[in-house]
């Protein structure tokens, strides 16, 4: 009976992955077209950020590690898990900087309308702020917005999450095969 799979677990990982970055993207749009506000509106913020860092990782990482773990005659390695994981964020965070990218070269409006409703937030949860401590503040959140921090950024902080995330998950789900000493 052959028990190696055809497909290696990086690879398998890459369709969860490209489905993940998309769906972010989707609710970029969604709320860029809605004019729904994460900067003002917290509820949405808080929303979309645990669906983002929390619930759909988590569920296309288990899905996808049971999938290869079904495909695997029912045996998948924690190696093998983190593989998947990392990868399905790695794929997911770089769509979704690209994205982003893209997106802020086409619409520079977008950049300076976001630091405008982001210095009226920090006005009202900080009136003591001096006009020399925002500018400061603006002019740091302007630089994390550029695509040579963007990207890696992003991509780095997804790769993060898929790697503690998988690290749960393998745990939970891993299976290693018997290993006979004849």
């Amino acid at each position: 009976m052959n028990d190696i799979i055809a497909v290696s677990p990086a690879k398998s990982a890459i369709p969860f992955g490209a489905l993940f970055g998309i769906i972010m993207v989707l609710e970029f749009m969604a709320g860029y077209i809605l004019d729904i506000d994460p900067v003002s509106n917290q509820a949405y913020g808080v929303f979309i950020n645990v669906l983002n860092y929390l619930i759909l990782p988590v569920l296309f990482i288990f899905l996808q590690c049971n999938n290869y773990k079904k495909a695997n005659l029912g045996y998948i390695s924690f190696g093998q898990c983190l593989k998947i994981g990392v990868t399905i964020c790695l794929i997911a965070g770089l769509i979704y900087a690209l994205f982003t990218v893209a997106f802020n070269l086409i619409f520079p409006d977008f950049v300076e309308d976001l630091l405008r409703k982001t210095r009226t937030v920090i006005l009202a949860q900080n009136p003591a702020m001096t006009e020399d401590q925002i500018t400061v503040a603006l002019s740091i959140t302007r630089k994390f917005m550029q695509p040579y921090i963007v990207v890696p950024a992003t991509v780095a902080m997804f790769s993060f999450i898929g790697l503690i995330y998988s690290l749960i998950i393998g745990a939970i789900v891993k299976k290693d095969k018997i290993q006979s000493f004849n």
